[in-house]
C-alpha cells in the first residue's frame, strides 16, 4: 500500500467553471478555497499531455468535513472536446454523492438551480435495519449527482414471554 496516502480532491471539468462553482456553493453548500488558478505553459502541457493547454478554475471545499476536508476542483480548459451524453451507467466515474436531510427538498432545490432529474426518488432497505432514500439529478452542466438520506428502521422488541 502507498504510505502517507490521503484522499485530496476530485476534478470536474466544466464548460463554464464560474457558473458551476456558483451552483456548488449556492445550492450544495461548498466553500471556495482560494486561490483561483489560471495556468498555462510547458509544465501544464507536459503534465496534461495536451498541446497548448490552458486551465482556469478553483477548488471548493465539500460540505460536512470541516476546513481540512476534501475538495472538488472545478476547472475549464481553454479548448475542450464535446462532452458525451450523460448516462448514469457509463463506465468510469459515475456521480458525486451528497448526504442530505430531505431528499425531496434537496432535489427540488437542485432542479430549481438548473439541474435536471435522472430517474425518480426511491427508498431501498439495506441490510436488516437501514433504509436509504435517494435520487439522481444533474448539476447545470449535466454531471450526475446522487442525493441520499439514511435512516434506521426501528425494531420492535417481542413482548416478554412472562407477561
Amino acid at each position: 500500500m502507498i504510505t502517507g496516502i490521503r484522499y485530496a480532491h476530485t476534478n470536474l471539468i466544466a464548460r463554464d467553471w464560474r457558473r458551476l462553482v456558483d451552483f456548488y456553493v449556492s445550492t450544495l453548500g461548498c466553500v471556495i478555497v482560494p486561490p483561483e488558478r489560471d495556468l498555462k505553459g510547458p509544465a501544464l502541457e507536459a503534465g496534461t499531455g495536451v498541446a497548448g493547454a490552458t486551465l482556469a478554475g478553483v477548488h471548493v471545499r465539500l460540505p460536512g468535513h470541516g476546513p481540512s476536508g476534501p475538495t472538488l476542483e472545478i476547472f475549464s480548459y481553454g479548448v475542450m472536446p464535446e462532452k458525451p451524453a450523460t448516462a448514469i451507467q457509463r463506465p468510469g466515474f459515475g456521480h458525486l454523492a451528497f448526504q442530505v436531510d430531505d431528499v425531496g427538498a434537496a432535489r427540488a432545490e437542485v432542479l430549481a438551480a438548473g439541474g435536471r432529474a435522472l430517474g425518480e426518488t426511491v427508498s431501498l432497505t439495506i441490510g436488516m435495519d437501514r433504509v436509504v432514500t435517494w435520487c439522481y439529478v444533474t448539476d447545470p452542466e449535466d454531471n450526475p449527482i446522487e442525493l441520499q438520506a439514511w435512516r434506521t428502521i426501528a425494531t420492535v422488541e417481542a413482548p416478554d414471554a412472562g407477561s
